[in-house]
């Protein structure tokens, strides 16, 4: 059991960090700075908001969502750890690995001179962890709470064996309605289609959604813009690590029976995601460590 008066005594920092059960006792650390609000939640490293000064949040979180262990949060950012979608050869396995479906330990909480704040936690290879995969690993996501928000997933290989592993920051944006919104950055990016299984290349500038959408744009590193006109909002989306771009929404079809998503949740999201599978996975030798970051901001 997670004591919240042992973590407040040991990581709060007055007026700026503090822990609190917010969703079915789910423990959350909440960040407050001069710069935006945030929420996290230890289960899963689990961004679930992030709010600039006088902005609404960036981020989407469904309000049909479990809070409950042994099911993971839908909306913010969950991470997607050591595979990204189903699992190649075990359908039983948890879409998108267990790194979300875990309790992840405080590391650090500091205040750095800008006046961002730094989150550092850790989840370590365990008994847990290798009824799923039997790799030895350190993993920290460390997320930084500024006028932008960054969000890292570090992993290091602590056996004496390489592994292979594929990632995500399934980041779900808050849009106004799917009809209102545009990604830009995107024109000439070769993508692969997981709805039709086929191969194609964008030809628009701006990317817009008109029902059911599921691309994995191929090496890519380019920085994103989600164009919002009714908010008159651009959300800059940048990222480090990651070779894939995926862009998401279910379309009301599917939405309609996912069930921590109310029916017509998907008018007001998309995700962005910054990914490493499809052939990008990531190869680490016996104590490398390599790092997938996502930074999200507005444009200024």
């Amino acid at each position: 059991m997670i004591d919240t008066d042992e973590l407040d005594e040991k990581f709060s920092i007055e007026g700026e960090v503090g822990f609190a059960e917010l969703e079915e006792d789910l423990i959350f650390i909440t960040v407050s700075n001069k710069y935006a609000d945030a929420d996290i939640c230890l289960y899963g490293a689990h961004v679930t908001s992030f709010r600039p000064r006088n902005a609404i949040d960036l981020l989407w979180l469904s309000p049909d969502s479990f809070f409950e262990e042994g099911k993971p949060i839908r909306g913010g950012i969950p991470v997607c750890f050591p595979w990204f979608g189903p699992h190649k050869t075990d359908s039983d396995q948890p879409q998108h690995g267990f790194a979300r479906l875990m309790y992840w330990d405080v590391l650090e909480t500091a205040v750095r001179p800008n006046c961002e704040t730094l989150i550092r936690l850790q989840l370590n290879s365990s008994d847990k962890t290798k009824a799923y995969w039997p790799c030895d690993f350190h993993a920290e996501m460390i997320i930084t709470i500024g006028l932008t928000l960054t969000v890292a997933l570090k992993m290091t290989n602590t056996s004496a064996e390489p592994f292979e592993y594929g990632c995500a920051l399934h980041s779900y944006y808050n849009l106004s309605a799917i009809e209102n919104m545009s990604v830009e950055g995107l024109q000439g990016t070769a993508y692969y289609n997981q709805l039709s299984a086929e191969n194609g290349v964008q030809e628009e500038d701006f990317l817009q959604i008109q029902g059911a959408f599921t691309r994995h744009y191929l090496d890519t590193e380019t920085p994103v813009v989600i164009a919002d006109s009714i908010f008159h909002r651009r959300i800059k989306v940048n990222k480090s690590g990651s070779k894939v771009t995926t862009v998401w929404n279910p379309g009301q079809e599917a939405c309609a029976n996912i069930v921590d998503l109310p029916d017509d949740g998907y008018e007001t999201f998309v995700c962005v995601e910054a990914t490493n599978a499809f052939g990008y996975e990531i190869q680490l030798a016996p104590g490398e460590s390599y790092e997938t970051s996502a930074i999200i901001g507005l444009e200024e």
